[in-house]
């Protein structure tokens, strides 16, 4: 549905592959809704969330930053990260998010009021209001809770996720699905940032009834203990578990190859460049996208910031920029 000329794209994702995409997106002349998963409870989020009985900020943070066109001085606000004393490691828009929340007592308010200060172009909708709790069991049987402690376990590869408890998709963000004319799934920790936007109450059946054409983008590398010797057709044909056959259309996948240098400091984690498996994903349904999409810039984590973050990211501009023009395909 366009408003105006405008098209409507609805994203879906987490915090860190959700911020590379929106940044780039959100130069064109588009109506942005981003769904954002609700599962994290790690870091300054899951400080947080346990202390404050909040719903998780940190993943509505990154995508408000991402969709900011408010000066820079307040955008790099929201990222800050505090170094030192009690508050060492907490995240000041993580905080600011909290307090707001417990102001207006509702968590899509207080993205609302702090969608405003940041002066968004767009919409960021949690996937859910209600307090969501990521299960997984892994191979050798064991069920971890919580999505922090899910992404640390090494012991035995992931084996499928679900939720601790049922919860219903905001309307908000069944809303944003049936309206849009292209949903995009954004790159991010298959198991631990995506899928979970799919296990709410309502979600599939929205993305099954839209007439949207959907996208998803497909990570850059794999994650040890999640997404071992996974090539792109096992990250797709591991989404449609979840999500049903039938119902992406277009699968992006990024065919360049990393530096050397790169590829070596991934290895020391057990991680490895995502085979592109283009003469499988050329024997399915669906319409493949290629090229070159990473970025040159190696990201740099903060020393306070206890959680792993990839340093090799899609480039917001290139894959922006080929996604406005797959709306036409």
């Amino acid at each position: 549905m366009e408003i105006g000329n405008k098209k409507k794209i609805t994203t879906i994702g987490g915090g860190t592959g959700h911020f590379a995409l929106l940044s780039g997106l959100k130069r064109y002349n588009i109506d942005i809704s981003a769904i954002v998963n609700m599962a994290d409870d790690g870091g300054s989020t899951g400080r947080l969330r346990n202390e404050l009985g909040v719903l998780p900020p940190g993943d509505v943070r990154q995508c408000l930053v991402a969709l900011s066109e408010a000066p820079e001085v307040l955008r790099d606000l929201f990222l800050y990260r505090f170094g030192m004393g009690r508050l060492a490691g907490h995240n000041f828009g993580n905080i600011f998010l909290s307090a707001m929340q417990k102001l207006t007592n509702r968590f899509e308010d207080a993205v609302l009021e702090a969608g405003k200060i940041l002066n968004i172009k767009g919409r960021v909708i949690p996937v859910t209001v209600e307090p969501m709790t990521l299960m997984a069991e892994f191979e050798n049987k064991k069920v971890v809770k919580g999505e922090d402690k899910i992404g640390n376990y090494k012991k035995s590869k992931l084996k499928k996720v679900f939720l601790e408890n049922e919860v219903h998709t905001s309307y908000e963000a069944v809303q944003a699905i049936l309206e849009a004319d292209l949903i995009i799934f954004a790159p991010g920790d298959l198991y631990t940032s995506v899928i979970p936007n799919l296990l709410s109450f309502g979600m599939t059946e929205a993305l099954r009834r839209t007439n949207a054409k959907i996208i998803y983008v497909v990570n850059l590398m794999t994650r040890r203990g999640e997404t071992d010797d996974f090539g792109a057709y096992n990250f797709v044909m591991e989404l449609e578990k979840y999500l049903g056959v039938n119902v992406v259309d277009y699968v992006l996948v990024n065919t360049a190859v990393p530096s050397e240098a790169m590829i070596e400091l991934y290895k020391t984690e057990n991680e490895y460049f995502v085979n592109p498996d283009l003469d499988k994903l050329r024997n399915t349904r669906y319409k493949i996208i290629t090229g070159d999409f990473l970025s040159q810039i190696e990201f740099e984590k903060n020393s306070t910031d206890k959680l792993k973050r990839s340093i090799l990211r899609h480039d917001s501009d290139k894959l922006a920029r080929t996604l406005m023009n797959s709306i036409a395909l």
